[in-house]
C-alpha cells in the first residue's frame, strides 16, 4: 500500500474528469434528443479541436503530422474516437443517461483487459480487486435499475 498515493492534483483532476464526463453524458443525451447525433458529434468534435489547438505545442503537432506514423494517428482517431463516439451517440438515444454513465464505468476495465490480453501487461492484486469492484458495482446497480 505504500507505493500507492494520490496527491491533491491527482485527486482534483480525477474529480474534474468525473464531473466533465457527467456533463458530457447529460449534454449528449439532451442534444441527441433535440437534433441528429451526427450534428451533436460534429459540434463537439470541432469545439474539442479548437480547445486542443489552443493548448498544444504546435511544434510537436507539426512533427506528428509529418512523421511516418501519420497513418497510425489517423487509424487511432477514426477507430478510437470517430466510430466509438458515433456508436455512443446512437446508443445514448436508446437508454437513460444514468444507465449510460454506469456502463461507461466499465471502460477502464475493458482497456485494462485489452492491455493484459493484447499487450502482455500484468495487473497487481490491488488492480484486479479494483476491476472486480467496478464490475460488481455496475452489475448490481444495473440489475437494481432494471427492476
Amino acid at each position: 500500500m505504500g507505493s500507492i498515493s494520490v496527491g491533491a492534483i491527482g485527486a482534483t483532476a480525477g474529480l474534474a474528469a468525473g464531473l466533465s464526463y457527467a456533463l458530457f453524458i447529460f449534454g449528449f443525451k439532451n442534444a441527441s434528443s433535440i437534433g441528429k447525433p451526427q450534428t451533436s458529434l460534429t459540434i463537439a468534435f470541432f469545439t474539442f479541436c479548437i480547445i486542443l489547438f489552443l493548448i498544444t505545442d504546435q511544434q510537436q503537432v507539426a512533427k506528428a503530422v509529418t512523421s511516418g506514423d501519420i497513418g497510425w494517428f489517423i487509424l487511432l482517431g477514426v477507430l478510437g474516437g470517430g466510430i466509438s463516439f458515433i456508436l455512443y451517440v446512437i446508443g445514448i438515444r436508446h437508454t437513460t443517461a444514468t444507465t449510460a454513465s454506469m456502463v461507461a464505468m466499465v471502460e477502464p476495465v475493458t482497456a485494462s483487459l485489452f492491455g493484459v490480453l493484447l499487450l502482455g501487461d500484468h495487473l497487481t492484486i490491488l488492480q484486479t480487486l479494483g476491476m472486480v469492484l467496478v464490475l460488481s458495482t455496475v452489475t448490481v446497480l444495473s440489475k437494481k435499475q432494471a427492476k
